[in-house]
């Protein structure tokens, strides 16, 4: 695996968790930002070949 891919999965996790955080405290504004985030990142994967689990 390389290091793109890892670096993908890891910021991947991170938003996911920051997104569940962020919508257990209500946080509407910073749960939108971390699905963008996380759709951003989708589609960085998806443009270069990254398969993605989740």
């Amino acid at each position: 695996m390389g290091e793109f891919t890892t670096t993908i999965e890891h910021r991947l996790d991170q938003a996911h968790k920051n997104l569940q955080a962020a919508r257990s405290s209500g946080d509407h504004y910073l749960a939108d930002t971390f699905t963008a985030e996380i759709e951003d990142l989708h589609r960085l994967a998806t443009d270069n070949g990254v398969p993605i689990q989740r």
